[in-house]
């Protein structure tokens, strides 16, 4: 895999320009993004700087961020509250990310998504309001092991750690997801899945392979 020098600008921008130019893949009238990565990778900033590039050119977008939809401490820590297995299979509530965010953007939908779902902080629902996404509009989506469930992407990037980097740039206290993340590349293979992989290790100097490479 060959990689070249990107700045995340510019980064941005290619994501935004391949987007704006993107129909969506199931006909209708919503474009469906992604950009995966382990919490170490920052997806978050990443999928803000693609919104704004987008929003400039006159899109309407919706980020959503897979942290906004983890299940019930009950259940995540069923197991123990470090169990990477766990992590990897039921922290995520996938079933209410298809019924909330999905669903309503399926060809006939109201378009109306629910940006988030459970605080894992109070550990209760949210109670955020429905956001209304125009036709035309796209939804980003950021966070960990989104590529492995089948989720109606029309464009996705995957922001890559080495096994190093990614021990380096998790916190301490996260330590333990990093087998989760090592079953995730052998499973799941996000490089191969993704549209474009970009190489993270180093946070002020990515690099990318281009859109030449679709998963």
């Amino acid at each position: 895999m060959r990689f070249e020098a990107i700045t995340w600008e510019r980064l941005a921008d290619a994501f935004a320009v391949r987007a704006d130019a993107l129909e969506p893949a199931d006909g209708g009238p919503w474009l469906k993004t992604a950009v995966d990565g382990a919490p170490a990778a920052r997806t978050g900033e990443f999928a803000e700087r693609v919104a704004q590039a987008l929003r400039v050119r006159g899109r309407a977008v919706l980020v959503v961020s897979t942290e906004g939809f983890l299940r019930p401490a009950s259940l995540r820590y069923e197991y123990g509250k470090e169990d990477p297995d766990s992590y990897y299979g039921s922290w995520f509530d996938t079933g209410a990310l298809w019924r909330e965010v999905f669903g309503p953007l399926e060809p006939g939908g109201s378009g109306r998504v629910l940006p988030d779902l459970w605080d894992p902080v109070t550990d209760r629902a949210t109670r955020s309001p429905y956001r209304l996404l125009p036709e035309g509009g796209v939804l980003v989506v950021h966070g960990p092991l989104l590529l492995g469930h089948w989720f109606p992407f029309d464009l996705s990037v995957h922001l890559r750690l080495s096994p190093g980097a990614l021990r380096r740039r998790t916190e301490g206290g996260g330590h333990w997801t990093l087998p989760a993340f090592a079953r995730y590349e052998e499973e799941a293979e996000p490089a191969s899945r993704a549209n474009a992989v970009v190489r993270a290790d180093d946070p002020l100097h990515p690099a990318w392979t281009g859109w030449d490479r679709d998963g």
